[in-house]
């Protein structure tokens, strides 16, 4: 039997009911297309914000850790071309001691050119100290939070006249001092070949750490993305059919407060 009430209209409630729902959920779709995101508010969806959150954290370590790289390997770089032009005045020592070194050469001679071979030798130095190669050191360059895997650690060693097999203490000032020379100079060559090579191996390996972290960036803020950014074409389609419901139900609410008054007629 149908009851009427003048004192509670339930079907006015429960149009209001089912208006502030679509009005929730109208303002939801509204907030994920104005903002780009799935997730504005923890509520959204409290664990996948937390996985998010982690993918978002590591994206960051990842991008420093490049940065970490980047700056070690241009380090290198100002190593690897000291080096290079170390390696051009041994080559010039080469020169003076076996021209220093023939017979035909006179004593004045061999003075002038154990000149420039001083000079050379401290040049050596200079450079090496200038690029950061006086002394040893050992390069421990953060990469990404993988515990000791995401850290690339190696050594220089360190470049002298007195570590490149000791040329320090050699001259060209005669024929016996300048053969001498010579074959130090040859394994000082060699000694300079191992610290280029450790220089190039840590290039190397910072090159494809850099090239790996990079790709990790783009992977993991591919997974963030996936959890944490809107779907624009179904959040479109939610917007357009709560507008409708929203719009229906305040039609339906209108009315059903006007049903109230019907009642009033069987007073009369």
């Amino acid at each position: 039997m149908a009851s009427f009430s003048v004192v509670s209209n339930i079907t006015s409630a429960t149009a209001q009911a089912n208006l502030q729902s679509t009005n929730f959920s109208l303002t939801r779709a509204l907030n994920r297309l104005s903002s780009g995101y799935r997730i504005n508010y923890s509520g959204d969806d409290a664990a996948g914000l937390a996985v998010a959150n982690g993918y978002r954290s590591e994206v960051a370590i990842l991008n420093q850790g490049v940065r970490n790289a980047n700056d070690a390997l241009s380090k290198l770089q100002i190593k690897d071309k000291a080096l290079d032009n170390i390696s051009n005045l041994i080559d010039r020592l080469a020169t003076l001691a076996t021209q220093a070194g023939t017979s035909t050469a006179d004593d004045t001679q061999r003075a002038t050119l154990n000149q420039e071979f001083q000079d050379v030798l401290a040049e050596i130095n200079r450079e090496a100290t200038v690029a950061g190669l006086g002394s040893a050191q050992g390069f421990s360059i953060f990469v990404s939070s993988n515990g000791a895997s995401g850290v690339v650690t190696g050594s220089v060693a360190a470049v002298s006249t007195t570590t490149l097999n000791s040329i320090a203490g050699h001259a060209v000032s005669t024929q016996a001092a300048a053969t001498s020379a010579v074959a130090a100079i040859s394994s000082a060559v060699a000694a300079l070949g191992v610290v280029q090579g450790q220089v190039g191996t840590l290039e190397n390996r910072l090159e494809f750490a850099i090239s790996l972290a990079r790709s990790q960036v783009v992977n993991t803020k591919a997974a963030e993305s996936r959890i944490r950014d809107a779907n624009v074409a179904e959040e479109a389609a939610n917007m357009t059919r709560f507008s409708i419901l929203n719009q229906s139900g305040i039609a339906a609410l209108a009315q059903a407060n006007s049903s109230s008054s019907s009642v009033l007629a069987l007073l009369q």
